[in-house]
């Protein structure tokens, strides 16, 4: 990991802190700490699986942390593994030995998805009540496994996802719509096999709702057309979408394109969920490191929502009220949050949530001394950028308007990349191959 900061105590802090976070959520140890197997049975949870009363296991998956998942699962249950396919992000494989990985888009889906997606159902498809599936899925599957419904193209979804992508949509919302374009999310997955299923999640949901993590392919979607149709017109974008995106939505509402499976469909009952990680862990272990350095660490929240702007003003506030009265933890400080904030992208420019985040808290803590903001996304990614995150303090916005930039420009056109990169302000991690939402620190020293 590397964070570019120029003092080399707050630099070599800040990677001690962020660091603890990820490997509290490292797929492949989560997922051998959740399931078990003692000769034939496969623990997992308060369920058991016999394996011996399953002709076939078959698995398959999609997400960041797909593979790691896979990895770890084969090195649980050997031989046992019959076959499968899972789906990850490029530059996010992992090395198996039975269960093949694919690379594809994401968070704009691509055609190698939409093939691996196919792929899948076909393998599902063909399993009968006698085999057990067993699903992974972890944060970026609803990119990975484009499936679109019959009369959609994979370039009406991309349209689509990009439109939302930039509208400042919650990742609930941004499902809802998609899982209403699928033949596979919402529930359809489940829908489309014979064969009890098993899914393990790692999430990176806030609240941990199965049915919005990955967009529920194994999960009940209590959501309807008419939900996803309000989305759009709710973010001004009935009239951008593809024509026959409307159409299709349009025929939904009316009752002549099938529903999603609903909560309380016969086909549940075979089906399972097992949450293995979360982005709670994340932010306890960093709290935790941050206390081993002697710091007073105080954890806000793990379901920081909102606009990315909205929660750098209450951090700033926040911040002010900590240096001038040791309030609502004395310094040395960490203030920490899980969550996933949005942007909604008005200018032209290259960034990232976390990186808005920052150089928006940035400005509000301006004048206070010793106080540091950071924020990274889990998997190791920052929107459509190559770094995880970005950290900064008052000296950093001293350089930026040295070299003629001004940071309030820069938030107009969302364009924070390029400054942070000019300032050497970026945390990279590369590919993390996990994917909990994002961290988001402030310290107060």
């Amino acid at each position: 990991m590397h964070v570019a900061v120029r003092q080399p105590h707050i630099r070599a802090l800040l990677g001690r802190l962020l660091t603890a976070g990820l490997r509290a959520v490292d797929p492949a140890e989560a997922l051998r700490r959740s399931i078990r197997k003692s000769g034939a049975v496969l623990r997992v949870g308060q369920r058991r699986y016999d394996l011996r009363k399953h002709r076939r296991v078959i698995v398959v998956g999609a997400g960041k942390a797909s593979a790691s998942m896979a990895q770890a699962l084969e090195g649980r249950l050997g031989s046992r593994v019959h076959a499968g396919l899972v789906v990850v992000k490029y530059g996010h494989a992992a090395p198996t030995k039975t269960i093949q990985v694919v690379e594809a888009g994401h968070p704009i889906p691509d055609r190698a998805g939409q093939q691996a997606a196919t792929r899948i159902l076909a393998l599902v498809g063909d399993l009968s009540s006698q085999d057990l599936l067993i699903v992974l899925i972890s944060g970026g599957a609803s990119s990975l496994l484009p499936s679109p419904f019959p009369g959609l193209t994979l370039t009406d979804k991309q349209k689509t996802t990009h439109l939302l992508l930039r509208c400042g949509a919650t990742i609930q919302e941004m499902n809802t719509v998609r899982k209403h374009l699928s033949a596979l999310k919402g529930g359809r997955l489940a829908a489309a096999t014979a064969a009890t299923v098993l899914c393990l999640i790692l999430s990176d949901v806030i609240g941990n709702d199965v049915g919005a993590i990955g967009s529920g392919p194994t999960a009940p979607d209590p959501t309807t057309y008419a939900d996803a149709c309000g989305i759009l017109h709710r973010y001004r974008l009935w009239s951008k979408v593809p024509p026959h995106v409307r159409l299709h939505l349009a025929r939904g509402v009316r009752g002549r394109a099938t529903e999603t499976p609903k909560p309380g469909a016969a086909l549940f009952r075979r089906v399972h969920h097992q949450i293995i990680g979360d982005n709670a862990a994340a932010v306890e272990a960093v709290a935790s490191a941050a206390r081993r350095s002697g710091l007073h660490a105080l954890v806000l929240s793990t379901s920081l929502v909102g606009e990315a702007r909205a929660a750098a003003t209450a951090f700033g506030a926040m911040a002010r009220e900590v240096v001038a009265s040791d309030r609502p933890v004395r310094r040395p400080a960490c203030l920490i949050a899980g969550g996933e904030l949005t942007v909604t992208v008005r200018g032209k420019g290259r960034g990232g949530r976390a990186q808005e985040f920052v150089l928006a808290t940035a400005l509000e803590t301006a004048a206070l001394d010793k106080v540091w903001v950071a924020a990274f996304g889990t998997d190791g990614t920052d929107g459509p950028t190559p770094v995880a995150g970005a950290v900064a303090d008052g000296a950093t916005l001293r350089r930026a308007r040295r070299l003629g930039l001004d940071p309030r420009e820069v938030l107009d056109r969302n364009d924070t990349y390029p400054f942070f990169k000019r300032l050497g302000g970026h945390i990279a991690t590369g590919p993390t191959r996990t994917n909990v939402n994002d961290l988001h620190l402030l310290l107060a020293l």
